[in-house]
């Protein structure tokens, strides 16, 4: 099916406006989820159990991580987030697929190819992959072992929207350059209505303007690719022995999502690499964001404490480690840690919403609204 074969769903208009009176109502206050370990264990179990079962018609095996707090529509580890692990049998490919939800995919099994838009990623384990909304995908596992990612997504936030939209693709699509993303091109002398001739009008002295609808239904492109962060090129740029001088934690960055500092739209994600033989960090207060945090731990083990209770985690373990507004401080064990993490801060910095409190106690910063960390260093690299 395409977009321009689809017909509009129909629906039956609500009757019986309902009216709540919040008048005197107090300030809202976050309402976080509990924070929830994964193990390893669990997720190899599930491998092998989607691993074994038949292949399902569009080669589509997955099992979506549902938190116990979440509710229809919606489902997924955090509030807005699915985590889901996909997995293919050696030979196998899912049927191609596009969508307006985009994705975070990180190896964590064997290895594969996926296919996007205009080229070919060929996904090892331990690389990372984003994949831009509505660009057409399929996986392709070409290797000798079941191939597993974790499939990160902001699916469930659109079905809690209602708006969720995904469309099967003929199993003959292969990845060509008409697929590629490119910025519209306008004829002025053809077209009457444009953003190069619509209206635009400055309102009052503070920088207020009034613009034709043009601008609206036809917005500048700015281009998204689908991009790889191979762990071979990665892994360099972290600290591997204790002094060496290096980062603990970097940044994967799309240039795509501009200030946002993402690697898609809506989730930025981080490699932090803690060596072994590092003095332990004292324990004491953590910090906390709006943004949920979810650690994918693949070296090391260490403790985790949310909401002032410890939980321990090891290598191959994922960790819902930072639930929206919950403190929330990090301990490496004495075999350091590599971690990956993915949050939702470009999706709060986008909607004026990512507040930030570093120390319990201390100022509440509207991240990317007002001046931010300046001069900051990580609690873990500053030993506090």
């Amino acid at each position: 099916m395409s977009l321009t074969d689809a017909r509009p769903e129909t629906a039956t208009p609500t009757t019986g406006t309902a009216m709540r009176d919040v008048s005197g109502e107090p300030a809202a206050t976050p309402q976080p989820w509990a924070p929830l370990k994964v193990a390893r264990a669990e997720i190899e179990a599930e491998i092998e159990r989607l691993a074994a079962a038949p292949r399902p018609a569009n080669g589509r095996r997955g099992s979506r991580i549902v938190h116990p707090s979440a509710v229809a529509p919606g489902l997924g580890l955090a509030p807005g987030v699915a985590v889901t692990i996909e997995v293919l049998n050696p030979g196998e490919e899912t049927a191609p697929l596009r969508e307006n939800a985009h994705r975070v995919e990180i190896g964590i099994r064997g290895r594969g190819r996926i296919e996007v838009a205009d080229t070919a990623i060929d996904l090892a384990h331990l690389d990372v992959a984003n994949l831009p909304s509505m660009q057409p995908f399929r996986f392709r596992n070409d290797g000798t072992d079941v191939w597993a990612r974790l499939s990160y997504s902001n699916a469930p936030l659109l079905e809690k929207l209602g708006v969720h939209y995904a469309e099967d693709l003929p199993v003959s699509w292969r990845p060509s350059p008409d697929d590629a993303p490119a910025a519209a091109t306008q004829d002025s002398e053809k077209v009457a209505y444009t953003r190069a001739t619509a209206p635009d009008v400055a309102i009052g002295t503070q920088g207020a303007r009034l613009r034709g609808y043009e601008f609206l239904v036809d917005i500048e492109v700015v281009e998204s690719r689908a991009l790889h962060w191979p762990w071979a090129e990665v892994a360099p740029h972290l600290s591997r022995e204790a002094g060496d001088g290096k980062r603990t934690i970097m940044a994967y960055y799309n240039p795509a999502t501009q200030r946002r500092q993402g690697a898609t739209h809506s989730f930025f994600v981080t490699a932090s690499a803690m060596p072994a033989g590092r003095p332990p960090r004292p324990r004491g207060r953590g910090h906390r964001h709006s943004s949920v945090a979810i650690n994918y731990h693949f070296a090391g083990s260490g403790v985790s404490t949310v909401d002032g209770v410890d939980i321990a985690w090891e290598a191959g373990d994922l960790l819902l480690s930072a639930p929206g507004w919950l403190e929330h401080a990090h301990y490496e064990g004495p075999d350091g840690l590599a971690v990956y993490t993915v949050q939702d801060h470009p999706l709060h910095i986008g909607m004026e919403s990512l507040v930030w409190q570093e120390k319990m106690g201390g100022p509440v910063l509207a991240l990317g609204s007002e001046a931010g960390q300046t001069g900051y260093v990580g609690p873990r690299e500053a030993g506090a």
